[in-house]
């Protein structure tokens, strides 16, 4: 049985499909017409395609009470930003060009950092209440 979808819960599932679509296209854009150019950070830009993805389905699936994929996906995706991040700034000779996490999300106007941190936090809200429900019955 499907939970009904909260209003944060849709922002974070339209977010997703979004970062989704942006990442995978830039970077599959970028692999097939500038591959020689910064070829490391456009497939970063596909692993957070990919991450973002499996993001969407680890939130949805949390909605019905699921949520053990979804923490998984959501620190990962985090460490994924901090880390591409940290390294764009004191390597930024490995990206001539940026990644969608490089400088932590600054051409994206920082919400891939901002994302997972949101959807941790709706993660633990939903968590919290899986256990009043579970106290009430």
């Amino acid at each position: 049985m499907s939970a009904p979808r909260s209003g944060p819960h849709k922002v974070l599932l339209a977010l997703y499909a979004l970062f989704t679509l942006a990442a995978g296209a830039r970077a599959l854009v970028q692999l097939t017409t500038q591959y020689d150019d910064a070829p490391v950070a456009y497939w970063l830009s596909l692993v957070a395609a990919v991450t973002y993805a499996l993001g969407w389905y680890a939130i949805r699936s949390a909605s019905e009470g699921r949520t053990a994929f979804a923490s998984v996906m959501l620190w990962v995706e985090l460490a994924g930003v901090l880390i591409v991040g940290v390294l764009s700034l004191v390597k930024d000779e490995w990206f001539p060009e940026p990644s969608v996490w490089s400088d932590f999300g600054i051409g994206y106007g920082f919400v891939p950092l901002a994302l997972p941190i949101a959807g941790l936090l709706w993660l633990r809200r939903q968590k919290a209440a899986e256990v009043q429900a579970d106290d009430r019955s």
